[in-house]
């Protein structure tokens, strides 16, 4: 492969149903010559084994390791990679086919460039309803803030020699955010392509559904762990949190507002105050 090349990294973990069509997204790239896939099979199960037989010929390279989690996977895949600049691909998402090339124009022709994503189609679980989401990109003093680029992206494969790659610790999500930090930390921004090249399904139960969950936790692991850039951006810090705790204050008052809050609020008294004489 030649020094411009692309190494595609996709974790799998019990993705017999989507990987395909995941893999055939790269396949289906302008530039495939100048690209390797890789997939990581993170302990899938059988069914999942069988299917990532059926499409060894469209892969170059099967990793196979113990359930690690997706850091790990990401991890292996690239430690493994040919190419110069890397993509990240959840097996269970795909991209549009023109991603690779215009990525790669971006990121060739600019060093400030340490990130590329792109406007994305989140498509829902079991139902018709999509919409259009679209990352902010930027550099340091915004990513702190949020992630402003999709967990499937491109990056140099030196940049993540650098920071040493993603913090496996985090098997509960909000990795990719956490690695892009650690990516802009010096310099660089995330750019964004504006044009609809990327299709993230939103699971009922996936990793950042799951990540949610307990998103508070995850929040103050990383503001912990990068202690030192959140002191120095300390002001745009805090009013960001500011800016938040306004914004729910005021969905809160528009919900105690509503003639059905209202309603139910003086249907449920007499039963609050039974309910309070009753545990006295």
């Amino acid at each position: 492969m030649n020094n411009s090349s692309i190494s595609v990294v996709i974790p799998c973990y019990n993705d017999s149903y989507y990987i395909t069509k995941a893999i055939n997204s790269i396949l289906n790239q302008t530039c495939i010559n100048d690209i390797e896939i890789i997939v990581v099979d993170d302990g899938s199960n059988e069914k999942t084994k069988n299917i990532l037989k059926e499409l060894s010929s469209k892969i170059d390279l099967l990793i196979t390791q113990e359930n690690k989690g997706q850091a790990a996977g990401r991890n292996n895949g690239i430690k493994q990679a040919k190419g110069k600049y890397i993509l990240v691909l959840d097996s269970d998402d795909f991209f549009e086919s023109t991603f690779c090339n215009k990525a790669v124009n971006l990121i060739h022709n600019d060093l400030d460039i340490k990130i590329v994503t792109s406007y994305s189609n989140i498509l829902y679980e079991n139902s018709s309803k999509t919409e259009v989401y679209k990352p902010k990109g930027g550099d340091l003093s915004e990513i702190l803030l949020n992630n402003s680029a999709m967990g499937s992206c491109m990056f140099r494969k030196r940049d993540w020699e650098i920071v040493e790659g993603y913090d496996e610790s985090m098997r509960e999500g909000f990795e990719d955010w956490e690695f892009y930090i650690r990516l802009l930390k010096e310099n660089g921004k995330v750019e964004v392509i504006k044009d609809i090249l990327f299709n993230y399904r939103r699971k009922t139960e996936s990793t950042t559904t799951k990540a949610n969950k307990i998103k508070y936790t995850l929040l103050r692991y990383i503001y912990s762990k990068h202690e030192d850039l959140y002191k120095v951006h300390f002001t745009g810090f805090i009013d960001f949190l500011l800016s938040k705790i306004e914004k729910e204050e005021q969905e809160k008052l528009k919900i105690y507002s509503r003639l059905e809050y209202r309603i139910g609020y003086y249907i449920l008294k007499p039963i609050r105050f039974f309910k309070k004489y009753l545990y006295a």
